[in-house]
């Protein structure tokens, strides 16, 4: 991956996810953690190469399969993209909302998992009302309320104590669990090792370490 005519970003990056799997995505800070899952999500296009997601080459797939694949892929970002205009209920429903989903088959849900995540009583504030670390929370929750078959998250406990950083890990656990492969990007080494689960470790836009798979079936 590169922009225009800098150098590339990422080089000769070669790995496999299998379906229901966990895993970190460790690295110093430049060396293309945010570009990988950028990729993943469909939010950026490789230069060269090929991603497989879901048994499907992502170059081949029209546009109009874009949205419906997206849909498959919950995100939660580092700047976490929330809507001001958006009270905290509402932004936290906006998955259940586009994939045409009744409000009254989503509300009990969506006020239980802002209660687990320490937003319960925050549910009609707005956005900028909040503190950082609720922001992160909610960009979490927004991300799982779907209950994605891929979750990626990006640094999801950089805004919050250690604690909710438990908590959160928790909450990623469970939903893979369930079947959703789980997609980390971290520098909290405590939390990863707290997880015991593997981690594939970025260096200057190569992939340094990666764990080894059967052939069980991909992402």
């Amino acid at each position: 991956m590169r922009y225009g005519r800098e150098p590339e970003v990422l080089k000769d990056i070669s790995f496999e996810l299998p379906r229901g799997s966990f895993h970190f995505l460790t690295g110093p800070s430049g060396s293309g953690k945010s570009t990988l899952l950028k990729l993943i999500y469909l939010s950026e296009q490789a230069s060269r190469g090929r991603i497989e997601i879901f048994g499907q080459d992502i170059a081949l797939l029209k546009r109009k399969d874009r949205p419906l694949m997206r849909r498959r892929i919950g995100v939660v970002f580092q700047e976490f993209r929330l809507l001001d205009h958006l009270s905290v209920f509402d932004n936290a429903a906006l998955g259940p909302r586009i994939a045409g989903r009744r409000p009254a088959d989503y509300r009990s849900d969506i006020a239980d998992l802002l209660a687990w995540v320490g937003l319960g009583d925050r549910m009609h504030a707005m956005p900028p009302a909040l503190s950082g670390g609720e922001k992160q929370r909610l960009a979490i929750a927004r991300a799982v309320i779907n209950r994605p078959d891929i979750l990626l998250a990006d640094e999801p406990t950089g805004n919050v104590d250690e604690a909710m950083a438990v908590r959160i890990l928790r909450l990623f656990l469970e939903l893979n669990r369930v079947g959703a492969t789980v997609l980390i990007a971290s520098h909290d080494t405590d939390l990863v090792a707290r997880s015991g689960m593997p981690s594939l470790t970025l260096d200057a836009g190569r992939l340094a370490r990666a764990p080894r798979f059967d052939p069980v079936g991909e992402a």
